[in-house]
């Protein structure tokens, strides 16, 4: 054996697994690590933001976009505390990434050097981090490194992905040993787990008998690579698809068969479906608050009236919501296969039994087209939310990767967009963490190359990370930053009117005694950090600047003032106990006979 270097170890086992790109910042206790990576950088390539929340965040948006997995690297203390964001986003979306972390010398430990955390025991930041990862590994020695290494590779990969965090004392990377690494996993997707049949058996018998059924879809599907075997399952037996916003675009949304988002901000059709279904078969989706008006009987869903099988790859989301009249554990894509080839071996269909459901979703489409449609066509200054939507969906191909982050922009998104492809709608949807859909999208864009890339983001939320523009510019990364700029944190200023009876206070952006509405120039801090910027302030322009942006081929943001005084139409609700839930502005909940 070859003595190495622990840093040369971790080198030669990231391009083992196929990980070509580690985002991170450097630090004094990572510098050790940054000259191992000089000697491969022909085979790794370091990209460096200016914030390690950013770094975690193109990680996030790298695995969602291509489903491989890269690393982030970032030094002590404060470096890796700024990364907890991330990974909380992609744990709580079940996204996956390595990430690397520096710690202080083990001769050091718990004598309180510079950036050790050590109140409660020695280098603790793993436990810093614990909440948010799958697994932290901290090897004290360079011969626990291949351990370490392969086991957080397959933890981060097996069954329901996250991310994995290995922290490194800083002589780790210096120190050598004589050890030679483990198998190579590589192992997302390769390894999968069935259903019995007997379940598979039972969910074929509840989908012949229902006269009113639905699929419910999130991130497992798209995970999964699912989309062909939904598709066939929702098409071959007229079975019509919910989706929520991690799962959109594994049917195709301008399908008939699709409903779209069901929840709070979801579809009329969606919530209609949802609540007059006799029977839900719920593949990879977790049923949170959000999708399921906060479990509230009547407005999306109507359990235990409704027979519910659900199937998951994570046991711990069987029944945590809803108790599963069938719970299957189970691979989305291999159980659908299973369920496909059942259904195929009894030869029936759905046929006209469901006629009159097919019938009773057609009326709910006219009568939510007839409301929402005409405020598409209105051309106003500033934008209202439904144009800048509509003209998204006008100027980007059905390949284009669109990634939202947290606030009102995004109600609107799941509401009306219609993503034609599986990995083409990036959220933060479980922690709802401001920052992610302007940075994911550089991660995004790094993962499909040839592919148009276009963030939608808060005027807020893009304040929190405006150094990405930096980052696409020192690297080349055109992407596109849409900036809905309503000059308000709009969600909550929404949240305090509905409320508290119009009382407002710290959501709104003001300037001077006048409360003059205020925000910086973003065209013109783009035009100062080398990005071309465009300002929009009436609905005529806007499709027009988003197709510049697009053939232009570089880093680009186009301003968008929108009006904060139209809101998306509240289907289901939303409850934050112990304020009264608002009832639906169109609709009304269903409670069974």
């Amino acid at each position: 054996m070859v003595r190495r270097k622990g840093g040369e170890l971790i080198a030669e086992f990231l391009i083992g697994e196929k990980i070509p790109y580690v985002f991170g910042i450097c630090g004094h206790g990572n510098v050790g690590m940054l000259d191992a990576l000089y000697d491969v950088r022909d085979q790794i390539k370091l990209i460096s933001p200016r914030h390690e929340q950013t770094a975690g965040h193109m990680a996030d948006g790298y695995f969602r976009v291509k489903h491989r997995p890269v690393a982030t690297l970032t030094s002590c203390g404060p470096g890796s505390a700024n990364l907890v964001m991330a990974l909380a986003v992609a744990q709580t979306d079940s996204s996956a990434f390595l990430a690397i972390t520096a710690n202080v010398p083990t001769s050091q430990f718990n004598r309180g050097p510079f950036q050790e955390l050590n109140r409660h025991n020695q280098a603790d930041f793993p436990n810093v981090i614990r909440p948010v990862v799958k697994r932290s590994f901290q090897p004290s020695r360079v011969e626990m490194l291949p351990l370490a290494l392969r086991q957080a590779v397959t933890t981060m990969t097996s069954g329901r992905p996250g991310p994995v965090n290995i922290d490194v004392p800083f002589n780790l990377f210096q120190e050598e040993g004589d050890v030679e690494l483990e198998p190579v996993w590589d192992g997302f997707n390769a390894r999968r787990g069935g259903a019995a049949p007997e379940d598979v058996a039972a969910a074929a018998d509840m989908i012949l008998r229902a006269v009113r059924p639905v699929l419910f879809i999130g991130h497992g599907v798209a995970l999964s690579e699912a989309s062909v075997e939904l598709t066939e399952l929702s098409r071959r037996y007229e079975i019509p698809v919910l989706s929520s916003p991690n799962g959109m675009g594994c049917l195709d949304m301008t399908d008939p068969l699709s409903l779209g988002f069901i929840g709070r901000n979801g579809t009329y059709p969606a919530n209609q479906a949802g609540r007059h279904a006799d029977l839900v078969l719920a593949i990879g989706a977790r049923f949170d608050d959000r999708s399921s008006s906060s479990w509230l009987p009547g407005y999306s869903w109507n359990f235990p009236h409704t027979l519910l099988a659900q199937v998951d790859v994570d046991h711990a989301e069987l029944g945590r919501n809803y108790a599963p009249d069938l719970g299957i554990l189970a691979d989305a894509r291999t159980f659908l296969r299973q369920l496909l080839g059942e259904l195929a071996r009894r030869g029936t269909a759905n046929g006209e039994r469901l006629a009159p459901w097919h019938a009773a979703i057609a009326g709910w489409k006219g009568e939510w087209e007839a409301y929402t449609r005409p405020n598409f066509a209105l051309h106003t200054s500033p934008l209202r939310p439904e144009r800048v939507v509509a003209d998204c969906q006008a100027v980007l191909p059905e390949d284009a990767i669109l990634s939202l982050d947290s606030g009102v922009h995004h109600n609107w998104f799941m509401q009306f967009w219609a993503a034609r492809r599986p990995q083409t709608m990036l959220n933060t949807w479980g922690y709802s963490g401001m920052g992610f859909g302007p940075s994911a999208i550089l991660g995004a864009k790094l993962a499909a190359p040839d592919r148009p890339c276009v963030a939608v983001c808060g005027d807020g939320g893009f304040t929190m990370v405006p150094h990405v523009l930096c980052t696409a510019v020192e690297y080349n990364i055109p992407v596109v930053w849409v900036v809905w700029n309503n000059f308000a944190w709009g969600a909550i200023r929404d949240l305090q009117y509905g409320f508290f009876g119009g009382r407002e206070l710290g959501t709104a952006f003001y300037q001077g005694p006048n409360n003059n509405a205020y925000n910086p120039d973003f065209a013109a801090l783009a035009r100062a950090c080398g990005v071309e910027g465009i300002t929009v302030t009436r609905s005529e322009d806007f499709k027009g600047a988003l197709e510049h942006a697009i053939k232009l081929d570089k880093p680009c943001l186009i301003d968008v003032h929108v009006d904060a005084n139209i809101r998306p139409p509240g289907i289901g609700t939303w409850a934050l106990p112990p304020i009264p839930h608002k009832e639906p502005v169109f609709g009304a909940k269903y409670t069974p006979v």
